[in-house]
């Protein structure tokens, strides 16, 4: 993975991250947002995958189910934010449209993904500290703005 500092203005920076084949695009994500210490950010991207798992949170059983799409795909849009977790952890939250070749499309909340041959990536952070906090009444992490 490569990177790049768009801009930095009042505690605002924007960053291009250019993912390469064979990078798992979650846990790139994940590390570039821990050690560059990011506490709220919104991400962007596009690209193309060769395997993905993506997954739908099914309310009743409170857990996710994992649908695994083992064929190459583009990433029509991937979205998300990063807030900082009960352990004070970056902690990211992606749901992400993928591009089958018939034209169909796969989506959800994005688990890990593949890269081929690219994602571009755009991490905008803002100056404040989100903290997403586990609701064991949901059985998942939201942010919490209080």
């Amino acid at each position: 993975m490569q990177h790049k500092l768009l801009a930095s203005d009042a505690g605002e920076r924007t960053f291009i991250l250019v993912l390469e084949e064979g990078d798992e695009a979650f846990s790139c994500l994940t590390g570039f947002a821990k050690r560059e210490g990011v506490t709220a950010a919104s991400i962007t991207a596009i690209g193309a995958f060769r395997a993905a798992t993506i997954a739908f949170f099914e309310y009743e059983t409170k857990n996710y189910k994992k649908i695994p799409v083992e064929v190459q795909s583009e990433v029509l849009s991937l979205i998300g934010d990063v807030a900082l977790d009960d352990d004070g952890q970056a902690s990211l939250h992606l749901h992400v449209v993928l591009g089958l070749s018939d034209g169909s499309t796969r989506g959800g909340h994005f688990l890990e993904g593949h890269v081929r041959p690219t994602l571009e990536v755009v991490l905008r952070e803002t100056p404040a500290r989100l903290r997403r906090r586990h609701r064991s009444d949901l059985g998942i992490a939201l942010i919490d703005v209080s």
